[in-house]
């Protein structure tokens, strides 16, 4: 989901108390702040030799001892507003982080209206190897161009 999107769901739905869905059909406990909105770059080398850049937003939650905290789409939706001042596009994609255990970075999926909340849903990263993705893709489009025994 990109931070736009996310906008327009929070924007939405001003009464509903956003929820986070974990992977595995868990909630970040209800009472979690949003501490920060960020801007995410990061320069890598693969191990192929080559070079990228991916950017995202991650939004850091906090889950501390005020029980009684809740927030509302309304007020989520201007705390990204205040991230407007460090996010370059509305189009990256959006990122959940949060500290079980070890800190995790969900991106988030979808958002759900659900009663009177607003399910955030999101999904696992996943790690990958950009060299072998690559090598895949010419070998399936050499497959494609010839019936030549590139396979």
């Amino acid at each position: 989901m990109t931070f736009h999107d996310l906008e327009n769901a929070l924007q939405a739905n001003p009464e509903l108390f956003p929820r986070f869905v974990l992977p595995d059909g868990d909630y970040i406990p209800a009472h979690a702040h949003l501490t920060e909105v960020g801007h995410l770059v990061r320069n890598f080398i693969d191990c192929g030799g080559l070079t990228g850049k991916e950017e995202k937003v991650v939004l850091q939650t906090h889950v501390g001892n005020d029980t009684d905290h809740r927030l509302r789409s309304e007020r989520f939706a201007k705390i990204l507003q205040f991230g407007n001042r460090v996010i370059p596009s509305a189009d990256l994609d959006v990122e959940v982080e949060y500290d079980c255990c070890v800190v995790a970075q969900y991106p988030i999926a979808e958002a759900t209206p659900d009663g009177e909340h607003l399910n955030l849903i999101l999904q696992r990263g996943r790690t990958q190897c950009r060299a072998r993705e690559r090598r895949e893709g010419e070998t399936a489009a050499c497959c494609r161009a010839t019936s030549a025994a590139c396979c």
